[in-house]
């Protein structure tokens, strides 16, 4: 459930190749490295040692497979293809048979020592499946059914790891992630505007009376300055109703989330601060930042 809230780093996978398996092998074999990935603590010096192969094994996973949605030239045919092979591997998985592909391998062996469901990994394929075909989302409630699928597993996942899975500590969870999820549509709003998508809410935009029209085009007027107010409180809100997680699990995972709770509520301040203008000046942490997010974490 670490942050990483830059955009996920391309190594230069090429996706236009003839088959969906080519797709997935040569996707397999670039991600193997750890690069970015929102939500996960895969670099963090707060993970314990023993839990590394297993964060890899689910992060290679996730990784490869939101590539497969999201870079590249290959036609939207060829990703869903390929994020359907995916599917039939975890169908294999629980079916019992043995995966050929090394990737795979490795995140059945994960599954099978900590006993975590597969239903997360099927939710993110659901959500990198809708990246492919959905650019809008006409209400909140569609992105954050989008956010239950894209980070929420990602948190679920991990507090399985550490065997977690009291009702109270998942919806909290699920809080953090999602607030996360929205800071960093909101951080990266011209980003995703070059990927041909829009992430604020279709209804929002015309409460405050912004056209798409002038997100496509940067304008940051009275009306967009409003808009991303109301967007930014609304993260704030949620990242704070999971922060009662944070104090309550013991140890580095307490300490982890700690820091990811304090670090997402330091970006959207970092938001504030430039007035909202995303699309100029991207925010960002920098060494200052994370001395105050590392004091918040203490006076938690």
């Amino acid at each position: 459930m670490a942050m990483d809230l830059p955009k996920p780093y391309n190594p230069g996978i090429s996706l236009n190749t003839p088959t969906h398996e080519s797709l997935a092998q040569e996707s397999t074999r670039h991600r193997m490295a750890v690069d970015h990935y929102e939500n996960f603590p895969v670099a963090s010096v707060l993970l314990p040692r023993r839990l590394v192969p297993a964060v890899e094994a689910i992060y290679a996973f996730a990784r490869s497979a939101d590539d497969l949605a999201d870079e590249g030239d290959a036609a939207p045919a060829e990703r869903l293809a390929a994020l359907r092979a995916y599917e039939a591997q975890l169908d294999a998985i629980a079916a019992g048979r043995a995966p050929a592909d090394p990737m795979f391998a490795r995140l059945a062996a994960v599954l099978r020592q900590y006993r975590l469901p597969q239903q997360p990994l099927r939710d993110l394929l659901s959500a990198f499946r809708q990246d492919v075909v959905t650019t809008r989302y006409p209400d909140f409630a569609s992105l954050r059914d989008y956010c239950r699928r894209s980070a929420n597993p990602v948190g679920r996942l991990m507090l399985g790891l550490y065997d977690v899975g009291d009702e109270a500590s998942l919806r909290e969870s699920d809080a953090i992630c999602t607030a996360l999820q929205l800071i960093n549509f909101w951080q990266d709003v011209g980003v995703d505007i070059d990927k041909g998508r829009i992430y604020l809410p279709q209804e929002d935009l015309a409460r405050f009376g912004v056209s798409e029209d002038a997100v496509l085009h940067g304008r940051t007027g009275p009306a967009w300055r409003a808009l991303m107010g109301f967007e930014v409180e609304r993260a704030r809100a949620l990242m704070l109703q999971g922060a009662p997680l944070a104090t309550r699990l013991p140890g580095r995972v307490g300490w982890e989330l700690r820091l990811v709770v304090q670090g997402g509520l330091r970006i959207l301040e970092a938001i504030e601060r430039v007035r909202y203008d995303v699309f100029r000046r991207r925010p960002q942490l920098k060494r200052t930042d994370w001395i105050a997010v590392g004091w918040r974490a203490i006076r938690m």
